[in-house]
């Protein structure tokens, strides 16, 4: 079963050790914040340092692992159509639009969607690491280090396919960032797909 994330916002969900987690960009150009969490202990959390640090790399794509903050693996990618995701920048949040768009009237972003998602698990705003940004298009100078956000290179359809290795508590939005998505808001769409059983 397909579902969707409509524009702006997050979900939480189970994602056992052997499942599959497909994240798709229907329409194109749209960004997922990912976040995994340890569903028997969510104090063990997905890393973006120890993950690019064992990596060697700042780009990962089909066959890199997702480390926890204790060093184990939490997924596997097996497929990836776009190959351009970002593992530096945190959740854009109210924060973000104040500080660097200077909104008077900032959006609640990515982390209070991924706040207020994982609230019924018992996770709290502060446990919230930097998430695995599916799709997301940052430049590196490799002379100066700037970071610059271009459009994602995902094209209507493009997907990224993760297994899950332990039991998991996933969550995923739909970015509400404008520079992030090419200025405008997409929906995503997400399958979990139990291997050997037909997806419904």
């Amino acid at each position: 079963m397909e579902h969707i994330i409509s524009p702006r916002t997050g979900v939480a969900f189970r994602l056992n050790a052997g499942q599959r987690l497909r994240v798709i960009d229907p329409q194109g150009e749209q960004v997922s914040d990912m976040l995994a969490f340890n569903a028997n202990d969510t104090d063990e959390v997905i890393s973006s340092g120890r993950s690019l640090d064992y990596a060697s790399k700042l780009f990962l794509t089909t066959g890199d692992p997702l480390y926890s903050n204790r060093s184990n693996v939490m997924l596997r990618i097996l497929e990836d159509t776009v190959g351009r995701h970002d593992f530096l920048l945190t959740p854009c949040s109210k924060d973000t639009f104040r500080i660097i768009y200077g909104d008077e009237h900032p959006h609640h972003g990515c982390f209070g969607n991924l706040s207020h998602a994982l609230q019924s698990y018992g996770i709290k705003p502060d446990q919230i690491p930097v998430a695995f940004n599916i799709f997301m298009n940052v430049q590196i100078d490799g002379e100066t280090g700037e970071l610059r956000v271009d459009p994602p290179l995902s094209k209507a359809g493009d997907h990224i396919l993760f297994e899950a290795e332990m039991d998991l508590i996933v969550a995923l939005t739909a970015c509400s960032a404008l520079q992030s998505n090419n200025y405008a808001f997409k929906p995503i769409h997400y399958v979990v797909e139990t291997v050997g059983v037909p997806v419904g």
